[in-house]
């Protein structure tokens, strides 16, 4: 049978350009099974099966992989593309149930937001860069096993700043926008942020002492594919 596959473009610019591509299916129509050589047909860097809610439902419930695994910690832009596709299709929920926990979803004008804590996402190395220029000459090769965010201010007073995210033990010699190393920078300075990450993709974050860190940004709609 068939597979139908939404796609949608994650942390896109105001011109709906950059961002993630994600892939999103129906997960009644693939077996739990098989959804990681689906995944892994479909080559991005992150797949979200869902179990669509019924109307009125205020949760969904979710299952995210990579080309090569389940991702079983929080990622920024599965959950931000998903819950921005409910909402367009009419079935918009307040919760999407994943397995790193109850991300809280909302939409605020043209953003869509999600929120966790820190400790949900995966461990990534910090590096502060002196400058912009920095940041935009590193090579991504120069660097091992684990997940480095380099990261320069952009503007302190705005609290913007410029990064670039590099996990080449995992498949990913550049990942172009990181929801979780969001988190991660957002705790670690302890102030909403504004991020331009990869090539131009745009991430907005919140900062709440008590714990929570929200990341939210623009979607737009590619054309689907059918497996």
């Amino acid at each position: 049978m068939p597979i139908h596959v939404d796609v949608v473009r994650v942390f896109t610019d105001e011109r709906g350009h950059h961002g993630n591509p994600l892939g999103i299916v129906d997960a009644t129509t693939v077996a739990a099974e098989d959804r990681q050589s689906v995944a892994a047909k479909l080559k991005y860097s992150e797949t979200i099966f869902v179990e669509l809610p019924t109307p009125g439902s205020e949760y969904a419930r979710a299952q995210v992989f990579t080309h090569a695994t389940e991702l079983r910690f929080f990622a920024g832009h599965p959950t931000v593309g998903l819950s921005w596709w409910l909402h367009e299709r009419g079935t918009p929920v307040r919760t999407l149930e994943v397995p790193a926990g109850s991300v809280a979803t909302r939409r605020s004008g043209a953003l869509t937001w999600v929120r966790a804590k820190p400790d949900w996402a995966p461990e990534f190395s910090l590096y502060p860069m002196n400058s912009v220029r920095e940041v935009e000459a590193a090579d991504p090769k120069k660097f091992g096993p684990g997940r480095h965010y380099l990261w320069a201010w952009t503007d302190r007073v705005e609290h913007s700043i410029r990064s670039r995210m590099f996990a080449p033990e995992v498949g990913t010699m550049e990942d172009e926008a990181t929801g979780a190393a969001a988190v991660h920078i957002t705790e670690h300075l302890r102030h909403a942020l504004l991020i331009e990450q990869g090539r131009g993709s745009i991430l907005h974050t919140t900062y709440d002492p008590a714990g929570w860190v929200e990341v939210g940004g623009l979607v737009r709609a590619e054309k689907s594919r059918v497996l």
